[in-house]
């Protein structure tokens, strides 16, 4: 096998760009073997973690071409550059050859997504991530305040389970007793050796905040993933069959980011360090899917944090929804119905917007007759018409952008 890839060396000039943002149709991706490379974004909503200046091992272009959406950052040589150009076709190949490359795409990825998902946390409601198992507290509060029972429920187990003596305890204790009569069936906790796993509709498999061990693998149904920042529920994604959920906890051994929901019943198989370890020496097409995965996480999560930069409500909801219709790789220009796979309220969730504020947002959206509601679920009546307004409040966010611009200006004493 090792013989069959066949790798291109590439050089660049100084100041020559590579990719460039927007770019349709990635079809490869760069490691650099000499030189170093700058990427930029349009608008920098937040550095990378670590920098935004490549070298040598470092790799980029890898988001677009494994989630096979546009480039999201623009790769320009700030010296002369020599990269290995490893074709999409070519990384089933590549990890045969190469685990630690995956391995290390894959570790880089895990921490990157953290790191995204933190400042979507801070830029979108104006606050900290948390990250201390303490938070479980905060999650149950969250569901109670819903009448979420069964979510309430969990997250207060799991709160007294790893915080016995947290100065929440009392409270918690009590909660539960509360509404353990609207707990229609003990919620069952599954050991090591069970890895297929069944989970009612509007259950938990995990909550944010609990220590996690293992990664799930949807066999059947859907998952909702949220996050609680600020007493609200901010949902990032709705996961379907073959969807990887829950790896950067096994990776990296940290508390879960955010909770799993199941979104409709649903068959799960979980895999723990061990068994993916495994995984990754002997089923490469794992690692390709996992690596898939991430990447569409990655550029999803960027299309959220500038969605933060929309001002407008409504202008934030019609972004949110161009995002899922390119997350679905619906094309944009065409004049077509579309029904979406969830309703107002998790519109709603996506941008943080409060629940007591979902009507009077949605009925501004429904005045024009391109959104409205079938069913549960929201649909528009022509595809193409929701880029229109997205592009009309972004002009209307750059036009107020300047405005703000050209008064800091005159009065710089403000700042």
């Amino acid at each position: 096998m090792a013989g069959q890839l066949q790798l291109s060396f590439i050089s660049f000039r100084k100041d020559t760009y590579i990719v460039v943002e927007g770019k349709q149709n990635a079809d490869r991706f760069f490691i650099i073997q000499q030189g170093k490379v700058l990427l930029s974004k349009e608008v920098e909503v937040v550095e990378e973690e670590r920098g935004n200046l490549l070298g040598p091992g470092d790799f980029f272009g890898v988001v677009a071409t494994m989630s096979s959406h546009s480039h999201i950052e623009t790769a320009k040589a700030v010296t002369d550059v020599v990269v290995i150009s490893v074709h999409k076709n070519q990384y089933g190949d590549l990890i045969q050859n190469n685990t630690p490359v995956a391995m290390k795409i894959i570790t880089q990825f895990s921490k990157r997504l953290r790191f995204l998902d933190e400042a979507l946390s801070r830029l979108a409601l104006k606050n900290t991530a948390e990250g201390d198992v303490s938070h479980l507290f905060n999650v149950a509060e969250c569901y109670l305040r819903q009448s979420r029972y069964r979510l309430a429920f969990y997250a207060y187990a799991q709160y007294l389970k790893y915080c016995p003596h947290g100065e929440h305890r009392e409270g918690a204790e009590s909660r539960m007793n509360t509404i353990s009569i609207y707990i229609k069936e003990a919620i069952r906790e599954f050991g090591p050796d069970e890895p297929i796993r069944t989970y009612p509709k509007d259950s938990m498999v995990f909550a944010e905040g609990e220590p996690g061990h293992e990664l799930f693998i949807i066999q059947k149904g859907s998952v909702t993933i949220a996050k609680v920042v600020d007493n609200k529920e901010v949902i990032l994604a709705i996961l379907k069959p073959g969807d990887i959920f829950g790896e950067m906890a096994l990776l990296e051994a940290k508390p879960r980011a955010a909770s799993a929901v199941a979104h409709e019943d649903c068959l799960l198989m979980a895999v723990n360090r061990i068994n993916f370890e495994l995984m990754i020496r002997t089923q490469p097409q794992l690692v390709a899917r996992l690596t898939t995965l991430l990447a569409d996480r990655i550029w999803l999560i960027y299309k959220h944090l500038a969605n933060t930069l929309i001002s407008d409500p409504l202008g934030r909801m019609y972004d949110a929804l161009q995002i899922q219709l390119e997350k679905n790789r619906v094309p944009l220009d065409g004049n077509v119905p579309y029904d979406f796979d969830f309703g107002p309220v998790e519109l709603a969730g996506m941008v943080g917007l409060h629940i007591m504020d979902v009507n009077q947002i949605m009925r501004k959206m429904f005045e024009n007759g391109i959104i409205s509601v079938k069913g549960s679920r929201l649909h528009t009546s022509s595809v193409r018409e929701i880029p229109k307004q997205v592009e009309f409040f972004k002009r209307m966010q750059k036009r107020e952008n300047a405005r703000i611009a050209a008064r800091s200006e005159l009065n710089p004493q403000r700042q």
